[in-house]
Order: structure tokens, then sequence, then C-alpha cells
């Protein structure tokens, strides 16, 4: 916050000097043009009254007459108009100033403000991390260090830690993984490649890749997919349903099915993942969207793996696709995800 601050007032401190170097050196270019005009007509009016007789006659002047440059001006009167034009641009110059000072420090809080927030998420973003990445370090370094202490240390126990210590490293691989595209899809465009595409495609595909965890829990997969088409990237939106229905899975008890749709509306695209899993509680329907959140454990009453990292990669997909996500449930009956996609006018 310090920071922030330090950097908002330096900016207002540029913008200032800038606008007032603007507002000094315009009114300066008024002071002079205008007191010059001040001293041209005085001295005119005075050589009028000089010469009366030329004043319905100034064609008649000759150039050097029509130039010429009295001597004597009433001084008194010249400065005192010249005061009179410094008091009021000097009076224009402190309004500016002050209105400039606040019209600054507002900009640049307006300008600085997704810096901040950008730099904020990324605080939290190392924070997050680093706690995830510090449990399964912490149970691999514990677990060496007690069997290293361990003198009836054997082979058969020496495999048994290494499958062990195995299992955390698989972990870090898969948070690696998760954080690796989280940070892939955090960039402007995601390096997405985007082309007509229809919507069957990547549910199918995503449908393949959670068969085999499907199956393990006699979980089918119904897909009723009608033909739509959206501007859209294959990989990514074959990501975004993989992830939706590896949640749908995990979190479904065995033989519960679930239940694919895709259809349209307006200029829309729509597609719905539906299970008749445990549910989520109402506190956390807000909460699921956010990096590495997971409801309790303690409510939900089943051990899942993950991270709480897959539905914020899923909302950020969809937010490159320029469309929306929303999740609907209800404790102990189940969970239905939407996706909306602006329908492709190609």
């Amino acid at each position: 916050m310090h920071v922030f601050n330090s950097a908002r007032i330096k900016l207002s401190l540029w913008y200032l000097l800038i606008i007032m170097i603007i507002s000094i050196s315009f009114s300066a270019f008024i002071y002079y043009g205008g007191t010059r005009e001040l001293n041209r007509i005085v001295r005119v009016e005075q050589y009028h009254d000089q010469h009366p007789q030329l004043r319905a006659l100034p064609s008649a002047l000759p150039d050097s007459d029509r130039i010429l440059i009295i001597t004597n001006p009433n001084q008194q009167i010249i400065e005192q108009e010249k005061l009179r034009i410094f008091e009021s641009l000097l009076v224009v110059n402190i309004f500016i100033l002050l209105a400039s000072s606040l019209a600054g420090y507002f900009l640049a809080g307006r300008t600085l403000g997704p810096i901040k927030n950008m730099v904020d998420e990324q605080n939290r973003f190392i924070t997050d991390a680093s706690h995830e990445l510090n449990t399964p370090l912490t149970s691999l370094k514990t677990s060496i260090e007690v069997n290293l202490r361990d003198k009836n240390l054997n082979l058969e126990k020496s495999k048994g830690v290494l499958l062990s210590n195995l299992e955390e490293v698989n972990n870090l691989q898969a948070l690696s993984a998760e954080l690796i595209k989280i940070t892939q899809y955090q960039k402007v465009n995601g390096n997405l490649n985007f082309e007509k595409i229809d919507i069957r495609k990547p549910i199918a595909t995503a449908v393949s890749k959670v068969n085999t965890l499907a199956a393990k829990k006699k979980i089918k997969i119904n897909v009723k997919a009608a033909r739509q088409f959206v501007d859209g990237d294959a990989r990514s939106l074959t990501e975004l349903f993989t992830v939706l229905l590896d949640n749908a899975v995990k979190y479904s008890p065995n033989k519960k099915d679930i239940f694919v749709t895709a259809d349209s509306f307006d200029s829309k695209v729509r597609v719905s993942v539906k299970d008749r899993g445990m549910g989520i509680d109402k506190e956390d329907l807000p909460l699921i969207f956010d990096r590495f959140y997971r409801a309790d454990k303690s409510r939900t009453k089943q051990e899942v793996s993950g991270y709480g990292l897959g539905l914020s990669i899923a909302k950020r997909i969809v937010d490159l696709h320029n469309g929306t996500i929303n999740a609907e449930s209800e404790k102990g009956t189940g969970t239905t995800f939407t996706v909306v996609f602006p329908r492709s006018r190609v």
C-alpha cells in the first residue's frame, strides 16, 4: 500500500508539472500578446489625437506613418492594464493548479489501479502457491528424516517409504502442471487460436479423457448435444469441459450418472454439466471459482484430491471466450455447471 501511494503521488506530480508548464506557457503567450496589443491601441489612439484629420482617411496614410511609434504613451494606463492582465492570469493559474492537483491525483489512482490489482493478485498467487507447495514438501522432508533415523530400516520398509514419497512427488508434479496452466491462461489472450468449432467436438474429447475415472466408479456420462458452433480454441475448450466433467465424477457417488447437454437460445450456445453428487453448500458457491479454494472436507465427508485450481482455470477459459459460467447446487442432490458462449457469426 505504501509503494502504491508513493507511486500515485509521484505520478500526480508529473501530471501537475506537465499541466502547469502548458498553462504557464499559454498564460505567458496571452500576457505577451495582450500587452503588445494594448501598447498598439494606446499608440494608435495617441497618434489619432495628434492627427485628428487622419481618422476619416486612414487609408491615405503612408505605410511609414501607419506604423509610427509614439515615444511618450501614457505609461500609467498601460502599467495598470498589464497588472490587471497579470492578476487575472495568476488567478486562473492558481485555479488550474488546484483543479489539476485533484484531477491528477484521481487520474493517477485510476491509472495505477489495474497495476495495483495485478500486483496484489500476483502476491496472493505466490502466497497461495507457496502454501500448497509447502504441504507435500514438508511431508517428504518429514518422511525422509524419520526414516533416516530409523536404525531398523530394511529393504521392505525402504520400498514403502519410496512409494509414499513417490505419491507426494506426483502431487507436486500435478500441482506444478496446474500452476503452469493457470499462468498461461492469465495472459491477455491466453495464447489461444480462435476458429469456428462445433461445440460437440471438445465435449466428446473431454468425455473420452474422463471415461476411465468414470468407469472405475461405474458412472455413465450421458451426452445430448445439438450441432452448435462457437468461435473458440479447441484445446482450451477441451480443458474446460474436462475440468467440469472431472469434478462431476470426483464428487459423485458410484453408479450416479452425469448428464451433459448443449443447446442454443437467442444468439448464445449453452452447455450444462449436471451430476447427482453431494452438492455444494450455499456459502461455498460464490467462492468456488477462486484459486486454491476448496470446500471444507469436514462438511463434504469425502476425500477428494486436487488443489482448487480446476474451476479457476475453467473460469478463465470462459472469460477468454467472452462467455459466462455459473453453478447451481443443492446439498445432497447434485450440482449443475452452465457455460454460455456467443454463437459463431462466421
